[in-house]
């Protein structure tokens, strides 16, 4: 099983302790840069990094400055940290290729989870988009799901809401987020329509439509039900 290695890059080494204590707890391989310059070097020397954790307030070169010089020739996943709640922040953030961006305080936990859904994700694609969990089987090259090997017929939206909750199996969703990532920030509709997809969802899904979990008040979660 292949070993992913991450690069933690933030200014604050308590910080960059804490977010590495709890990565190498789950076995993942952890480089630390306390700057954006040393970012820098250390991802144009190393070919393997699979992950960025980027702070976005550092001396030097800032964290949207390191994005932009990545993403001029690598599309390696990249978690952002700030301290700012701003939707501006984070709309930018998003318009620079980031894949999550995460408001400090944060909880370890969430950021360890949040890392594992984004390289479920990175390894689904590498594998030709094929992705299995529990009794769904998903090609989404194909645009084919399959549960209890049975070819089940979605929606566009449908098929992408459950791309969306696979990969972020685990997490808690809020129906803002969830419009915000499948609808896109350019949909100005109704977050009530998530409900009206899920429970279509679900009846299609049949007896496991019981892994799409609702938090009352808040959204939904995957997960998948052990029998």
């Amino acid at each position: 099983m292949k070993r992913y290695k991450i690069l933690v890059i933030d200014d604050e080494s308590r910080m960059r302790k804490l977010v590495h204590d709890f990565l190498t707890k789950k076995d993942y391989d952890v480089l630390e840069a306390a700057n954006g310059e040393e970012a820098m070097e250390i991802f144009y020397e190393d070919k393997n990094i699979d992950l960025l954790i980027l702070d976005v307030m550092m001396p030097k070169m800032d964290g949207w400055q390191v994005c932009r010089e990545i993403r001029k020739t690598s599309k390696v996943p990249i978690i952002m940290l700030t301290a700012k709640a701003d939707e501006r922040d984070e709309l930018l953030g998003f318009e620079l290729g980031v894949d999550e961006y995460v408001t400090k305080p944060f909880s370890p936990k969430i950021l360890v989870a949040r890392v594992e859904a984004i390289l479920r994700r990175v390894a689904g694609d590498e594998e030709e988009g094929v992705i299995q969990v529990g009794d769904i089987r998903m090609d989404k090259n194909a645009h084919e799901v399959f549960v209890d090997g049975q070819p089940v017929e979605l929606s566009f939206k449908e098929f992408e809401l459950l791309a969306y909750f696979i990969e972020n199996q685990g997490i808690a969703l809020s129906r803002e987020r969830i419009l915000n990532s499948v609808w896109n920030y350019d949909y100005f509709g109704d977050a009530r329509t998530i409900d009206t997809h899920v429970k279509k969802l679900r009846s299609k899904m049949g007896e496991k439509g019981e892994y799409i979990k609702t938090i009352w008040g808040m959204g939904y979660k995957f997960e998948v039900t052990k029998d």
